[in-house]
Order: structure tokens, then C-alpha cells, then sequence
């Protein structure tokens, strides 16, 4: 039988964007089974820079675990895979969303990041930006419904960026 007569249409045509949860989990599962791919460094240069690396993988490990559990835990009921809010949906604004508007996608973003600097992969770091260009599409389809449904969240996104504090 044809989906779209029984009323249900496939999740692709969606309009609450269940095709976009897909993409996210194939960008994640691509990040994870990419190997590493750093042809330009040398063997001095990964051996001079180790603790370097170490360091930015461990604070952007943090600040991706702080992001990732505040965000979850101040969004409560709220908590949906969909980027189109829930119909109970209440306009959070308090704890880490004083900070970033979407900090579940900072904190995938900052791991993302800590790992392709730890790794020095430069396939990873262009599957960065492609996730981050991914992010961004998502929240700016994600906060047109939140303006909908919540007129307050146009100067809340004056106020607050977007992924990272203070910075974008």
C-alpha cells in the first residue's frame, strides 16, 4: 500500500525533519569510522605537539560532556531527536542555554573538533566542517518553528550564539 494515501508519509518528506535526524547519525557514524588521515605532518612535529593535542582533545572533551549533559538536563521534557519542538514544548533559556542556543549540537561539534586536532586528521577536519555546516542548517530550521511557536526567541538569538559562547 501507498504510504501517502494511508495518511503517513515517508520520513523523508517529513515536516517535522526525521530525514535530518538520519543525516546526523550518518555524519556521526562517518566521524567514527573515518580513519585518520594526516599527510603533512612529520614525526617531529605529531611527537612536539602530543601534549599539545592531548590538551585541546581533553578540554574540548569537557566542554563537549558539560554541553552535551546540561543541555539534556535544562531541556527536561522539552527533549526531542526532532529538531520541530514538542507540542508540550516550554522556551528554555536558563543554565547552558544562557550560553549557546544549541548546545546538544556544540557539544558533537567541540568532540568533533578536540579529536581531529588530537589526531591531526585532515579527513576529519573537512568532515568537521561539513558537519558544522550540517548543524547549522538544522538549527536555523530548528529556530524557525521556535519562533513560531515562541515570538521571544528572535532577540534571544540576538543575545545568545549559536554554538559557541561569545563567538558564533
Amino acid at each position: 500500500m501507498n504510504n501517502e494515501k494511508e495518511g503517513r508519509v515517508p520520513f523523508f518528506k517529513s515536516s517535522k525533519g526525521e530525514y535530518l535526524v538520519l543525516l546526523q547519525f550518518l555524519i556521526i557514524a562517518a566521524f567514527i569510522l573515518l580513519p585518520p588521515w594526516n599527510p603533512f605532518p612529520s614525526a617531529d612535529f605529531v611527537a612536539n605537539t602530543e601534549t599539545f593535542r592531548f590538551t585541546v582533545l581533553a578540554a574540548c572533551g569537557v566542554i563537549a560532556m558539560l554541553f552535551g549533559g546540561l543541555g539534556v538536563f535544562n531541556l527536561g521534557k522539552n527533549l526531542t531527536p526532532l529538531p520541530y519542538p514538542v507540542d508540550h514544548n516550554e522556551f528554555v533559556q536558563t543554565g547552558v542555554y544562557r550560553i549557546v542556543r544549541h548546545p546538544l549540537y556544540s557539544s558533537q561539534l567541540f568532540a568533533g573538533f578536540g579529536w581531529a586536532i588530537f589526531t591531526l586528521s585532515l579527513s576529519h577536519l573537512l568532515l568537521l566542517v561539513a558537519a558544522f555546516l550540517f548543524f547549522s542548517y538544522k538549527a536555523d530550521k530548528e529556530e524557525l518553528w521556535l519562533k513560531e511557536r515562541h515570538p521571544e526567541y528572535a532577540e534571544y538569538a540576538k543575545r545568545v550564539k549559536k554554538f559557541i559562547p561569545f563567538v558564533y
